[in-house]
């Protein structure tokens, strides 16, 4: 079994360690809306989705918030799941947490916004 948010996460970290400014990764719905979401925090500067050539080009340079790790905490044969109650906050609130929601994926500040839990996808500081 593949899992493909560990890839585009193996990616980011590759890519920031390396001090590239960006990466491709191949096109799939869920790692647009987390990088949607990495884009909303400011951990990333932006990305391109190219439907037509199957990938998703990534710019990391010139991201507001130093991305120092990223790391997948829900995996395909462990899920880990969370109330909005105990969202958590990593590295005392510098971190977010992306969760997978009934209203999309959200970081963990607007998954408390909105007062839904559900999927801790990855941890990002």
């Amino acid at each position: 079994m593949n899992d493909t948010i560990a890839d585009l996460i193996n990616r980011i970290n590759s890519t920031n360690t390396l001090d590239k400014e960006s990466f491709e990764v191949p096109f799939s719905k869920m790692k647009v809306a987390v990088l949607g979401a990495l884009k909303r925090e400011g951990y990333i500067s932006d990305y391109e989705d190219k439907k037509e050539s199957g990938l998703i080009n990534v710019v990391i340079a010139g991201h507001r918030k130093p991305l120092a790790k990223i790391s997948r905490i829900s995996k395909p044969g462990r899920r880990l799941y969370t109330k909005v109650d105990s969202i958590p906050r990593p590295k005392n609130g510098y971190g977010t947490v992306i969760l997978s929601t009934p209203n999309g994926v959200l970081s963990g500040r607007e998954a408390k916004k909105a007062g839904i839990g559900g999927e801790i996808i990855c941890e990002v500081y």
